[in-house]
């Protein structure tokens, strides 16, 4: 009895939640595409990834990593700064603002992902600060806001200041439900820049990465008050930017490597990057 007793104690001891807790989330990269879109943003769906730039997105066979599709902006037409990318219901949305053009506004455009003919906008107007990311999780849209240290705009001033960054949960008809503002802690990673990125992924946490930083942040919305909870710290070959979780591949997630000056210089460029999340113990 004694030494069953003990092997249901060890058993427990390894399923348990308590237990579980303990194990660190890892990323392992499979895949990396040069991709010259990949300066803001990602989008990914079943078939293809889709790389954002500021006035341009590319559209990439998953597999190949082979330009399928390319929409143009115009240069001095109406979509200024994209950023975050999301797919759903054969539909391509992407956070857009003004940045750093004063006063900041925001907008959500809309692609037809198979065409990549631009089909649709919903105005947020001069509200929240800069629109960075957008997801759909659980009946609602997500979408960050972001403000800012850097001085920009009249007078040189902060662009918003960061500490006004909120996560704000809206109905599907963009009706504003509930909203969050970002940990001191995460703040102080993000320097003058704010939260560049975000995608729900497939364990019910949130993730979302800074304007730079190697670096992926699983949250959690709090039990109670405002803040965010910042649950880990989980190393990525990003510089920052855009996320997004792929719907298709459950655990698989894309990011983008802005390449700097010296590098598009020397003949390099912007890149993608795919990864798995694992857990060590």
């Amino acid at each position: 009895m004694h030494k069953a007793a003990a092997l249901l104690t060890s058993v427990w001891l390894v399923l348990s939640p308590a237990a579980l807790s303990h194990a660190k989330p890892v990323l392992e990269q499979i895949r990396e595409f040069a991709v010259r879109e990949a300066n803001q943003g990602v989008g990914v769906d079943e078939r293809y990834f889709y790389a954002v730039d500021n006035q341009a997105i590319g559209k990439y066979d998953k597999k190949s990593g082979t330009l399928v599709k390319r929409w143009q902006g115009e240069k001095d037409g109406p979509i200024r700064h994209l950023d975050g990318a999301m797919l759903m219901g054969g539909k391509l949305y992407a956070a857009h603002s003004n940045y750093p053009e004063w006063p900041m506004t925001s907008s959500l455009e809309i692609w037809d992902a198979d065409t990549m003919e631009h089909i649709g906008t919903h105005s947020f107007g001069v509200n929240w600060g800069s629109l960075t990311w957008v997801d759909f999780h659980d009946g609602h849209w997500w979408m960050t806001f972001a403000n800012y240290d850097r001085l920009l705009g009249p007078g040189r001033t902060p662009y918003g200041h960061k500490a006004a960054t909120q996560m704000i949960k809206f109905t599907p008809d963009f009706m504003m439900a509930e909203s969050w503002v970002l940990p001191t802690s995460l703040l102080e990673r993000f320097e003058d820049m704010s939260n560049s990125g975000g995608s729900w992924g497939p364990d019910g946490f949130l993730y979302l990465t800074g304007h730079d930083p190697a670096e992926l942040y699983r949250m959690r919305l709090p039990t109670a008050g405002s803040v965010l909870e910042l649950v880990d710290i989980i190393p990525m070959n990003v510089r920052g930017q855009g996320i997004a979780w792929d719907r298709s591949q459950p655990g698989v997630i894309y990011g983008i490597i802005r390449a700097t000056a010296a590098e598009r210089a020397a003949g390099g460029d912007h890149k993608v990057t795919v990864f798995t999340l694992g857990n060590t113990p």
